[in-house]
């Protein structure tokens, strides 16, 4: 266990020197493990356990979060087939060329089973990845975060499906049970309600994740990171989901740096391995043209399109299971589960940078891409006009609710909220308030957007300061002259909006005290105690003068 918290400690620092130079943190962690097994550390048990747990509690976090109407919405699930069925049919033949024309034994040893066989575990995308880079950027309730992460959804029911037909194995007749267990859902809403706030609620998520989830799943023959997933699916209507899903923040972030760490250290490819790999990588810009041509049959904007194909340009650790059991099989030789492995981690280090600057990218080639937008938009992706707003509040969560209910009542005017989260804005609709869908981070939406000589002000209250501070650069480019304000935690992030030209920054970790001392004077009565001490002093030295 001392190696490995050696091993995690490493991690960390090359983690936090990548961010020096831009890069999530997930790239250092990765050329951590590549540098650790170069000096011979092998990956433990210890090691390969904990990186288990943060794939399946990252999967049961996602479950919490997951709207699974959203699953039904046609550009997701018939993207996902499209970009599953086309990246096959293109990576099979691509996989028998290399073959033909490039003289390395990896390649020369693939038959068209193989090639099928490897194309359909390339065509993945990694959900590990994927919902890290979202949830880093703040944009996993965006409609093009949705959009990924519901084909990734599918993905992984497909990934699901083939793992049980490799294995030639039917799941136990016990599976059907497993269809009562919605059944218990009311008696999983109140032991939820009565863990409170602290440890209880955090052992809760794990017993819920890992036992009922992982464990109860696996023991019928179902992949038990499935189980995991929708067990978070089926607690995501109650009322704590959300404060469920923060509690065990902290130790799934914990776990996740082990399941990029341990992916370096499992073995150090030669020389042909490493090239192959590099080849692999030719796949990815094909892999992304798959994604934006099925994304786009469904009519979505440009930028949705574009930033979905982005984040899932990359290759899933799937690819690694597919090659385990070729292997297995006899199908493969043992180097190709070590090239796919390399081949996932050059992928990542490719992915991660370009996820952080495709916004600009986008916002550069904008004017060049016109014609491919869709004359008809998706209902799911349609700007919507203000009409006549007087208050915008961005970001409809506990403070932005807050600040529209105050301002419809003590200012007066037409109040509207814009959310990104579907499920949110079906919310404060059922509370009859004037809510927007639409993603106030997409630069197409403050372009499009009829900002009305009616608007006097905008409050920006997303729960990211990424979203804040990009939508007030985004509002600083346009022709609006309105007053704006934001929402800030810290003094840096105070002097960011500052510089944008942002009207009123409030800071909530320094204005929180001020309004709880001003709200508990006013309820016990001191201020107006020390309002009649004040005038008792006042008419006492007017006495004496």
């Amino acid at each position: 266990m001392e190696s490995a918290l050696l091993d995690i400690a490493f991690a960390l620092g090359l983690g936090m020197m990548a961010t020096r130079f831009g890069l999530p943190p997930l790239v250092g962690f990765l050329i951590a493990g590549f540098a650790l097994h170069l000096v011979g550390v092998e990956a433990t048990e210890e090691i390969g356990i904990l990186a288990d747990l943060g794939v399946t509690l990252l999967l049961f976090t996602i479950g919490l979060k997951l709207n699974v109407k959203s699953l039904a919405a046609k550009p997701f699930w018939g993207s996902a087939l499209l970009q599953m069925t086309a990246s096959v049919a293109l990576f099979t033949p691509m996989l028998m060329m290399f073959g033909l024309f490039v003289p390395l034994p990896l390649f020369e040893q693939l038959d068209w089973q193989t090639a099928a066989l490897l194309g359909f575990g390339l065509s993945f995308s990694s959900t590990v990845f994927v919902i890290k880079i979202l949830q880093e950027k703040g944009e996993g309730q965006s409609l093009y975060g949705q959009l990924a992460i519901a084909i990734l959804i599918i993905q992984d029911i497909f990934a699901v499906v083939f793992l049980t037909i490799s294995k030639g194995v039917m799941p136990s007749m016990w599976a059907f049970a497993l269809l009562l267990i919605p059944l218990f859902r009311p008696v999983w809403f109140g032991l939820m309600k009565r863990a409170g706030h602290g440890e209880l609620l955090v052992l809760f998520g794990l017993f819920m994740a890992f036992g009922m989830g992982y464990g109860l799943f696996t023991m019928v023959g179902i992949k038990g990171d499935l189980g995991a997933l929708l067990m978070g699916i089926m607690l995501a209507p109650s009322k704590k989901s959300d404060e469920l899903m923060k509690s065990l923040y902290s130790m799934k972030e914990l776990f996740l740096i082990v399941f990029f760490l341990e992916i370096g250290m499992r073995q150090f490819p030669g020389s042909d391995a490493i090239a192959v790999a590099l080849i692999l990588l030719l796949l990815l810009p094909i892999k992304s043209l798959i994604y934006a041509a099925a994304i786009r049959c469904f009519n979505m904007r440009i930028r949705t399109t574009l930033m979905a194909s982005a984040s899932l340009t990359n290759f899933s650790e799937f690819g690694l299971i597919v090659c385990a059991i070729a292997v297995n099989a006899g199908w493969l030789s043992q180097d190709w589960l070590t090239t796919v492995a390399l081949a996932l981690a050059l992928s990542f280090i490719l992915s991660a940078p370009l996820n952080q600057q495709v916004s600009k990218l986008y916002v550069n080639l904008r004017p060049k891409l016109g014609w491919l937008q869709p004359r008809q938009l998706n209902d799911l992706d349609r700007p919507i006009a203000l009409g006549n707003t007087q208050f915008l509040v961005v970001g409809m969560g506990r403070i932005g609710t807050g600040t529209y209910e105050y301002l419809n009542a003590h200012i007066g005017g037409t109040v509207t909220g814009v959310d990104s989260d579907s499920s949110r804005v079906g919310h404060h609709e059922r509370q009859h308030r004037n809510i927007i869908h639409a993603d106030a981070t997409d630069p197409d939406f403050w372009h499009k957007v009829e900002l009305s000589g009616s608007l006097r002000g905008i409050f920006l209250a997303m729960p990211e300061h990424t979203g804040n501070y990009y939508a007030a650069k985004q509002l600083s480019k346009t022709d609006y002259s309105g007053d704006v304000a934001a929402v800030v935690r810290y003094f840096d992030e105070e002097k960011q909006m500052a510089q944008l030209g942002v009207t009123s920054v409030f800071n909530v970790y320094r204005e929180a005290g001020k309004g709880f001392a001003q709200d508990s004077c006013e309820r016990l009565g001191f201020i107006e105690q020390q309002t009649t001490h004040f005038e008792d002093a006042e008419a006492t030295a007017m006495e004496k003068s």
